[in-house]
């Protein structure tokens, strides 16, 4: 960490000095690698202002402050500092994270050999099945352009018929129980 400590119309004494330095503690566990601080305070009028810039590689901290006290002023500084740069590591953090769900998980998908299944009912459909004349079971599965079947009670015997589209595409075929 390098700390640049600047002071217009005050000077920067050692006391101020440390304890910035101190202070600044506190921004330097979230770092891995070398930064910046810029500080500059002043006095105008009856008010102590403390500006700090943290410039690390990728990213640029800023906080102003004004109070009276100028030991308060840099507190606050550091806590807005470190506010800013927790908001960002977790933004960072989260999109790490999903980087790295999305990428195990194209490798799950590329790298896992698919197993084909086979033998097994893979869909069911529920539908109510009402007394109708083949006739009209026919007129029914013609309005249906995505059907190839209809299942459908017969009016005339009482049981359970199917109509299906043949693969001419211009016939009927129907399945009835012989018992």
């Amino acid at each position: 960490m390098n700390i640049k400590i600047t002071g217009k119309d005050l000077k920067a004494t050692e006391a101020i000095k440390d304890y910035v330095e101190k202070k600044l503690e506190r921004v330097e566990k979230y770092f891995d690698e070398n930064f910046d601080v810029d500080v500059t305070i002043k006095a105008e009028k009856n008010m102590q202002i403390a500006e700090m810039h943290v410039i690390t590689r990728t990213n640029k901290y800023r906080a102003v402050t004004e109070h009276r006290d100028l030991y308060a002023s840099i507190d606050k500084d550091i806590d807005i500092l470190e506010g800013q740069i927790r908001k960002m590591k977790t933004k960072r953090d989260k999109v790490n994270k999903e980087d790295s769900i999305r990428a195990k998980e194209a490798v799950a998908l590329n790298f896992e050999p698919e197993k084909e299944i086979e033998n097994e009912i893979l869909k069911t459909l529920y539908y109510d099945i009402k007394p109708i004349a083949p006739e009209d079971a026919k007129l029914k599965l013609q309005d249906k352009k995505g059907n190839n079947f209809l299942t459908f009670i017969n009016v005339d015997t009482g049981k359970v018929n199917v109509i299906f589209r043949l693969k001419d595409g211009k016939n009927y075929g129907l399945v009835e129980p012989e018992a």
